[in-house]
């Protein structure tokens, strides 16, 4: 028997992972990548009595290979908030919690399963996935003083800000290295304290970036929607998701597109939904090739050099 942990490689998954590790240790093979790698089952080739768990990651995109390896004999514990697709997969061996509301994540979903067991990750990862009322109610009845969720909400951030990139060599650790040094520590306030350096060079990495990306003067911008197109270089990779919520945050009523050159001439695209009306951004990037998300944030993954004026004037329209 061999078990599999596949997970995204941003602040959800790796903070969900963290959570049910801690609570239930296994010497897993770790499949992940970077954020916007999310057909991760295809990587696991599974047996007859293998268990896998897969967090974070949009069972409809990865729908034909859950059907395989339940196919195959493996018993499959699945908990996500993207768009699961019309219908889940009836097998015995499928425990799916699936919630797609846009003021949860799947730091949360673990976080309940669990009872709150390691309560302190799951708040980091809803800090991470932008969800700062949720963080915020989650840890009311915690003992964190005011400082200490601040340093939360940073190390939430941090981690999702180096999940972005348009592969490994963008990012400052590696989403399984990075998993593999904050799951062994019980309490993410250890890690910010006892990390030897690890979360200095996250936050550095991430306080430079975001300068750079402080410059940046949007493409196009209205009282409703901003579009911002960032520059080819690994530092705007790894910003994207993160700037992407700065501008949400400042701007809680603007729709907001951030737009970054991707391989073989394409674009990588984030869009946040105003945070006064969380609906929208999977319905728009859906109507585009490898579109896929939430209704509060979404993204292509990979949207043809073509078809750039026509997303950026139906994203302009959709949020008038």
């Amino acid at each position: 028997m061999t078990d599999y942990d596949v997970f995204n490689g941003d602040a959800d998954g790796i903070c969900a992972l963290a959570q049910l590790r801690l609570a239930e240790p296994r010497d897993s093979v770790l499949v992940t990548g970077v954020k916007r790698d999310i057909d991760l089952l295809k990587n696991v080739n599974a047996r007859n009595g293998d268990r896998i768990t897969v967090l974070d990651v949009s069972m409809d995109k990865n729908r034909a290979d859950l059907e395989r390896v339940l196919s195959e004999g493996a018993a499959v514990f699945y908990v996500d908030h993207h768009f699961a697709g019309d219908e889940l997969p009836t097998s015995p061996a499928l425990t799916a919690i699936i919630n797609e509301a846009p003021d949860v994540c799947t730091s949360l979903l673990v976080d309940s399963h669990l009872k709150g067991a390691f309560r302190g990750w799951a708040i980091v990862g809803a800090f991470g996935d932008n969800l700062r009322k949720s963080a915020s109610g989650l840890a009311k009845n915690t003992a964190y003083s005011e400082n200490q969720l601040q340093r939360l909400e940073d190390l939430g951030i941090y981690i999702n800000y180096n999940g972005y990139g348009s592969n490994l060599q963008d990012l400052h650790f590696t989403p399984e290295d990075l998993y593999r040094k904050v799951s062994q520590h019980r309490d993410p306030l250890d890690f910010i304290n006892n990390s030897g350096g690890d979360f200095e060079r996250l936050e550095t990495g991430y306080r430079e970036d975001m300068k750079a990306a402080a410059d940046l003067a949007p493409e196009s911008a209205s009282d409703k929607t901003a579009v911002f197109i960032l520059p080819d270089a690994p530092w705007a990779r790894r910003v994207s998701g993160v700037y992407s919520n700065d501008l949400a945050n400042n701007n809680p009523s603007r729709a907001h597109a951030i737009i970054t050159p991707g391989k073989d001439g394409s674009y990588v695209v984030s869009v946040r939904a105003p945070l006064t009306n969380k609906t929208g951004a999977v319905d728009l990037c859906k109507q585009f090739p490898t579109g896929g998300g939430r209704a509060a944030a979404a993204g292509i993954n990979k949207l043809p050099a073509d078809m750039l004026t026509q997303f950026i004037d139906t994203f302009t329209a959709f949020y008038q």
